[in-house]
Order: C-alpha cells, then structure tokens, then sequence
C-alpha cells in the first residue's frame, strides 16, 4: 500500500537546483508537536487520495519539464510501496529527492545502493539527549536514526541534513551536539519554526534572525556547509 494524499504539481524550491513537482504521504511514526502537516500525520483524511494513475498520467504529461519528483510525508517509508512507487519513477527518467526522518535505515540503504534516489534530506529533530521529546513520544531507540545518519554519511548519495528550529525545544547546546553528531556532513540546514496553523501541538514559536546566525556559527565548525531557511 502507498497512498498519496497531496500533490503540488511543480516546485523550484524541493529539490535543490531542479524542477519537480512533490508528492504527500500520510502517516508517521512520530509525533512531533511542531509539525506543520498535522493534516498528514494525525488528521488523515482517507477520502483524499490521488491515485498512481493520476500522479503517473501527469507526470507522462511532463516529460522534459520536470526534471524529477520529491517524496514526502508524513513518513513515506513507512509503507514498502514506496519502492515500487519509485522503481516506477525511474523507469520515466526522472530523478528522486526522499524526505525522511531516518527511522527505517534498511530501506533507505536499498533505496540507495540500488540508485532509486538521487538526493535524502534527513531531519535531524534535536540532539540525541532530547529526541524522545522533541519528536512527541515518551521515549524512543534512536538506534535506527543513527544507522540513517551513518548511511550518509558515506555519501553514496547526495543529501543534506536538516533541523527545524523551535524556541521551545532548542538550544545553542543542542545544534552544537547535533553538528558533533553528523561532523563532516557536506549540508546541514537549520529552518526557522514557522506556525503554519495546522499544527500537532500548540503555543510554539520560531527565534531570532539574531540566534538563527548565531546557531549557524556554531554549526559550521562541523559541517561544511551550513545555510539558514526561514528567515
């Protein structure tokens, strides 16, 4: 089973340097309470689904506009269709950007080795001490997260990490943690908090442009390159 429940048709902003057009799973296995697609993790609506026909169609229909599609959740390797899903893609000529919270290490290493994907952005929710909580759950074996970091970092693939900055949940100590934790990554992204208003919790907010700088200094003495977004 792999049911897409949102669709955008074309992006310049997904997929870094390419046109593309993204497509939403629903589900996670986390519940991180400053998610923005509550509507995609615990308000799923089932009646709102885009079938493989239609997603397949359009992108036929798109040959040499599009230079691939994002995958996106949600979770999207929750579901073992993903891989035919994306077997499918390939065989369009299209390349592939996977988002994922790095919670299924395995078949993120197939997807790679047999060059289904062409870009992984991981999120990297907090430092190892703070995880559990940051992503809504009481606690959590961050074993397999640290096996997807790992994964990369071998850099079979292109990809970037990347953290979602919340006042609430995140600290100078935290970004310096996670930047010893993925030292030597080639791109680390740190995204300001935006409310959305479709939120998993409530009474969140974003920082300073002032600290978002300053997260930025820190994290670069690990990480080659280092960008804000959302600010």
């Amino acid at each position: 089973m792999f049911n897409i429940h949102g669709f955008q048709k074309m992006t310049m902003l997904d997929f870094p340097g390419k046109v593309a057009c993204t497509a939403f799973t629903a589900g996670c296995n986390f519940r991180c309470p400053f998610c923005h697609n509550a509507s995609l993790v615990t308000k799923i609506n089932n009646d709102d689904i885009y079938s493989q026909e239609e997603i397949f169609d359009y992108l036929n229909k798109r040959k040499g506009i599009l230079d691939g599609i994002c995958i996106t959740g949600g979770e999207p390797l929750l579901y073992d269709g993903v891989v035919d899903f994306i077997k499918k893609v390939r065989e369009l000529g299209l390349l592939v950007k996977l988002d994922t919270n790095g919670s299924f290490p395995e078949k993120l290493e197939y997807l790679i080795n047999n060059r289904l994907v062409d870009y992984v952005a991981m999120d990297i929710k907090n430092s190892k001490e703070k995880y559990a909580e940051t992503i809504g759950l009481k606690e959590y074996d961050l074993s397999n997260v640290e096996k997807s970091v790992a994964l990369l970092l071998e850099g079979k693939v292109e990809y970037e990490f990347r953290t979602t900055i919340v006042a609430e949940y995140h600290s100078t100590q935290d970004i310096v943690a996670i930047g010893e934790w993925i030292k030597g990554a080639k791109r680390y992204f740190l995204q300001n908090f935006v409310d959305s208003g479709n939120l998993i919790g409530c009474d969140m907010h974003a920082v300073s442009k002032e600290f978002m700088k300053e997260l930025q200094i820190e994290a670069a003495k690990f990480v080659e390159k280092v960008e804000l977004r959302g600010i």
